[in-house]
This record gives C-alpha cells, structure tokens and sequence, in this order.
C-alpha cells in the first residue's frame, strides 16, 4: 500500500467527511448549504469583528502612576469661521461639570486643557464655566478671530485680542486645522489662506510674549491626502467620514507641515506645541523637527493608534524626546461620532495601559470597532522618570504653573 503524505491524508480526511455530511443532509438544509456558499467569503466588512485568539497578560490600570495634565481636550465648542458673530459668538459645552469632574477624581487627572474656549464673549462664557469656577482644575485656550481676516487693520487687531485674552485669563492659544485646509480668503470662498501667511506673525509674537503656548493642528494622517480606495489603510474611517479626505485641491501633508515649521522658525520666543505628535506615522521626521526648533514640543492626543503599534520606534522617541512631550487624548465628552476619543473612564484606561505597561496587542479604542485602522497596539512601558515628565511637569512648565 502506497504511503500516504500528511497533506494527502489530510485531504482525503477532508474529502470524506464532505461526502459522509452530504450524505445525511436533507433537501431543506442542501438548500440552506448552497445559500451559505454562495455568501462564503462575502462578509461585508463592516460587519467583520475578529477575537483575538492570543493569551498575553492583561494590566489593568486604573490611576496613572502621577498626577495628569491633559493638554488637549474640548470641553466646549466655538462657531466656524462662517458662522462667528462679531463679538464671539456663543459658546457650547460639550457636557456638565457634573460628568466631567468624576472622572477627572478617579483617574487622578490634575488639570483639563479646553482648547477650544473661543474668542470674545464665546471665551468669556467658557472661562466663566470652567477656570473660573475651578481654576485649579481646568484651563481654558482662546482662538483666532478668522471671521475678521478681511479687515485691513486684522494683523495688528488680532495681535491684541490675544492679549486682552491673557488679561481675561485665557492660558493659551489654539490652532484647529481651520488654518491651512479650510479657511479661505473670502472666509468660505477664493484660495486657501496658508499655515505661514504673514497676517498672522503679530499673533503668533503676541502669544510669546504673553507666555501663552499655541497648541496647532495643521494635517492629518498621510492617508487622508491619499484616495479612498483598497490601498488606503484608513478606509472605513474615511468611508464613514468622507469629508475627513483632503485628497485632490489641497496642500499636502508635507507642504502644510513645512509652512507650520516656518512659522515655528520665525518666532523663537513663542512655544508651538504640535498637536497629535504633528506626524505620527513619520517620527523620524518629527525628531529632525525637534532637533532644529527647540521652541517646539508635541502631545499625542487621539494618535497612540499609531504610536502603539510601532512601539520599539515610539519608546525610543519618548525616551529622547522626553522633557518635549505632553499627555493629551483630544477627548470630547459625549463624542461617539469619535470613538477613539470619547471622554471617560475607559479612555484613560487604555491611555495609562499604553504608558505604563508593555501589554501587548490591545485596543487603542473603547469601540466595538477599532475607529482607525484594524490594528491593535502595544505598551510602552515607560519609566517612572519619562512618566512623571509626560503626565504633568512638561505641560507644567509651559503652563507656568
């Protein structure tokens, strides 16, 4: 008798248990069989939810190891460019005092940064609900006025509002990527207004010498500037949002990082913070950043999806770069439109998880469905010394607290 190889043995067992099932198998359930090969292999995507089979230790982190300054949340929103009333506008909580600070006392959070406070009477309204009320616990950054760029005397003006802000309380200055992708000479309309634009340079001279750090979101991830096709790896992220994509009449990513660096290289007394590791798929790039600015820093809001599934490269970086990184989530309570980054217990969680452990393959995320990319990350395990920079005493320093 000819001996079998263990493939050949292998299909013939696969063969013949075929044929002893279909022996047995009814009209109905031969029916039924035909209806499910004919969908074999077609499960939409959207539906796919894969479980993870592996059995790697599990760190459940429920403080981080020091107090937290989180230097990048909105806690309120502003209107657009299009919509700002000529005093400010008004402004819009994104929910209670009373959801927000429990878990700020569970998850020994110090300090929230809300970024978006506005300008005008919108800035008064947020610094009256958060600073004001618990001025050690919250702080709150005011905003350009881009509704007035058509104003012949707007450079000098916007210059000064920014102090006035500063007298009003505000501790810094955000940069929404309104600047570079959306706002437009016309405000809605004509040529893109760019990142390095001189209008701009007494604000950003006024932010230095007022001591307020200017947190700035100037691109997205690469993929975004690239077609929504098969390729792209943020598919179903741009799929559900398609007016996430800048691909086609926009600055590329590259083009608007180097406008921001300009900017950065032009006034060395201001301290720019780049938001989202300003490029967190490309850190070497951000470490040649880094090396030539030394009035430049970055926080990782929304962004350890990335930072946590190249965790080698993103050790050494946090190493080097230490004394220049913040803690930041970009979290938005009652942001389920953004899983990745909704306000709450679990994503600090997962945050101190990432910092602090070297778990590994885990969400980055507390969705159903990695929000994305259809990966899982893994921990750094940093340092009590790294630790203690990044959660509180780097944005500290900015702060002057």
């Amino acid at each position: 008798m000819a001996r079998l190889s263990r493939r050949t043995w292998m299909a013939t067992m696969g063969a013949g248990a075929v044929a002893a099932s279909a022996e047995g198998t009814t009209m109905g359930a031969q029916s039924g069989g035909k209806q499910a090969a004919a969908t074999r292999g077609q499960l939409p995507l959207v539906e796919f939810e894969p479980r993870s089979m592996l059995v790697v230790p599990e760190t459940k982190v429920e403080k981080s190891k020091f107090p937290v300054i989180d230097f990048h949340t909105h806690l309120s929103w502003s209107p657009g460019p299009a919509d700002k009333a000529s005093d400010g506008g008004k402004m819009v909580p994104t929910a209670e005092l009373s959801e927000i600070v429990p878990v700020m006392d569970r998850r020994n959070i110090k300090l929230l940064v809300n970024v978006t406070g506005g300008s005008g009477t919108c800035l008064d309204q947020s610094l009256d609900l958060f600073q004001k009320r618990h001025p050690d616990r919250f702080a709150v950054f005011t905003e350009p006025s881009w509704w007035n760029i058509k104003q012949p005397n707007y450079p000098q003006w916007q210059g000064d509002e920014i102090q006035k802000a500063r007298k009003k309380g505000a501790k810094g200055l955000k940069i929404l990527k309104t600047l570079g992708l959306y706002l437009r000479e016309n405000i809605t309309q004509g040529d893109l207004v760019k990142v390095d634009d001189k209008r701009f340079d007494p604000m950003w001279e006024a932010a230095g010498a007022n001591k307020m750090p200017v947190i700035i979101h100037v691109s997205d991830p690469e993929a975004f500037f690239l077609p929504i096709d098969r390729f792209n790896e943020r598919y179903e992220e741009l799929h559900a949002h398609p007016d996430w994509s800048f691909h086609g009449n926009f600055p590329s990513n590259k083009e608007l990082h180097e406008a921001r660096n300009r900017v950065v290289a032009r006034h060395p007394s201001t301290q720019f913070v780049l938001a989202h590791i300003g490029d967190s798929e490309n850190l070497a790039w951000v470490g040649e950043w880094l090396e030539k600015y030394p009035n430049m820093h970055v926080e990782f809001g929304a962004r350890i999806g990335e930072l946590g599934r190249q965790p080698r490269t993103a050790r050494k970086f946090f190493e080097k770069y230490q004394d220049r990184i913040l803690f930041g989530t970009d979290a938005v309570p009652r942001g389920d439109e953004y899983p990745q980054q909704v306000y709450g217990d679990e994503l600090y969680r997962i945050y101190y998880r990432f910092l602090e452990t070297e778990d590994e393959y885990f969400d980055y995320s507390p969705a159903r469905v990695p929000p994305q990319g259809r990966w899982r990350i893994y921990g750094l395990g940093l340092p009590e010394s790294i630790l203690r920079k990044v959660y509180h005493d780097n944005a500290a320093r900015l702060l002057g607290m």
